[in-house]
């Protein structure tokens, strides 16, 4: 786990409010949910048998004896509010969501066991034109950020719960004929979840399903032509995408349209930002049954993949507009006045008041970044005046009427 530091909260701060324009512009409300929810509601929600419940995630009892989690991720928690308060029935909704997740998971670059995700979830509505939406939303965003380009979406279709449950059952009586040929890993999911072999990452395992039966080839008929429909909305769109039919995702909750937004500028690690539809969660949960499309992605990841592309920009720098120092003893209550006289004046500007003493005022203040210094003083007429610095330029002295007119 790890701190957000003031200099690296500046491009934190630009990602988010970048986000917080996007989803504004596409009908989206913010929802907020605890960090703590009962373990349950993610054991049947994510999937018992997924690596998330068995091996990630932080479980504990309180002292009423219940057994809670702090929540690996946003979907289960948004879906129990919108049972909870009645928001789902018969209804439709946007939502997007930021805040914490956690996962007792190995610790890299851009990935801690308390991360940060943003997200979208749109409930009640059962075409592929909000599969579409949620998609193009995610490249209105990249594209905001100047970062379209260096992704690449990746599609698959999971099919019907049916239709999966034929291909999982074609799929284990290939790969059982070839058990000693697959990781230790692999063999144990060939008994409690299959589909996550598609995505192993050895080498050996891979090679083994070139041979496999192709999950396109079990597609129900609705779900073939809800894949057409998405696909026909992104051409028109002139997003581009890759048809991976190994994509599965880690949650056993998704259902027909899965996607990743995919990158090499990070190494091995290159999935930003995933989502796909969840039709069956709300009536798992215990609501009734609801259409269900949504994505997430990591902060952390993204603002690697910024600061590696170099496409944050410089204002995004939180430097100081002004620099308020007293030149003379005595003066710190008129400065704190005037600093607030400032920022009632020009809202927005940025101000520090000195506070320290009077010892080398001036070199701590450019020390701070701050565009300009003000030092006020007492004339010899008793008005208080300040000397203008604008770097090492003194600009000239001024009355503090003047003063506001000056930045």
């Amino acid at each position: 786990m790890n701190d957000i530091l003031p200099e690296q909260s500046s491009a934190w701060q630009y990602l988010e409010a970048k986000f917080q324009a996007v989803v504004a512009s596409y009908g989206y409300g913010e929802i907020r949910t605890p960090i703590v929810e009962s373990s349950e509601l993610f054991n049947r929600s994510i999937g018992e048998v997924t690596d998330i419940v068995e091996k990630e995630m932080y479980c504990f009892e309180d002292r009423n004896g219940e057994r809670l989690a702090l929540r690996p991720e946003g979907t289960a928690s948004i879906v129990r509010a919108g049972i909870e308060h009645g928001l789902l029935f018969n209804q439709t909704q946007r939502f997007w969501y930021r805040g914490p997740m956690f996962r007792y998971e190995k610790p890299q670059k851009g990935r801690y066991r308390q991360f940060q995700q943003i997200g979208v979830e749109a409930f009640g509505m059962a075409g592929a034109d909000i599969d579409a939406e949620v998609i193009l939303l995610c490249a209105s965003f990249w594209r905001s950020l100047g970062i379209l380009d260096s992704l690449t979406l990746e599609l698959n279709s999971l099919g019907s719960n049916s239709a999966r449950e034929q291909y999982q059952s074609a799929l284990v009586q290939y790969l059982s004929e070839r058990k000693e040929q697959l990781d230790e890993d692999s063999q144990k999911r060939l008994l409690s979840n299959p589909l996550r072999i598609l995505d192993s990452k050895e080498q050996s395992t891979q090679a083994l399903l070139d041979g496999a039966p192709n999950l396109t080839d079990y597609l129900d008929e609705e779900a073939a032509e809800h894949f057409a429909s998405l696909r026909s909305i992104l051409d028109a769109a002139g997003i581009s995408y890759k048809i991976n039919p190994r994509l599965v995702r880690g949650l056993d909750y998704y259902n027909k349209t899965v996607f990743e937004w995919t990158t090499d500028k990070l190494g091995a690690q290159g999935t930003v930002c995933a989502g796909g539809r969840y039709d069956g969660m709300v009536k798992q949960l215990g609501g009734k049954a609801t259409a269900a499309v949504g994505m997430a992605m990591g902060t952390e990841r993204l603002l690697l993949m910024l600061e590696t592309l170099n496409v944050v920009p410089d204002q995004v720098s939180q430097n100081l507009d002004l620099y308020l120092a007293a030149e003379d003893k005595g003066l710190q209550g008129e400065l704190m006045l005037i600093a607030e006289q400032l920022r009632s004046a020009l809202p927005g500007l940025r101000i520090r008041v000195h506070c320290s003493g009077l010892k080398n005022v001036l070199n701590k203040a450019r020390q701070t970044g701050a565009e300009k210094v003000a030092l006020v003083k007492r004339a010899a007429d008793g008005e208080l005046v300040a000397t203008l610095w604008h770097g090492e330029e003194v600009i000239r002295d001024i009355s503090i009427a003047q003063l506001s007119s000056s930045l």
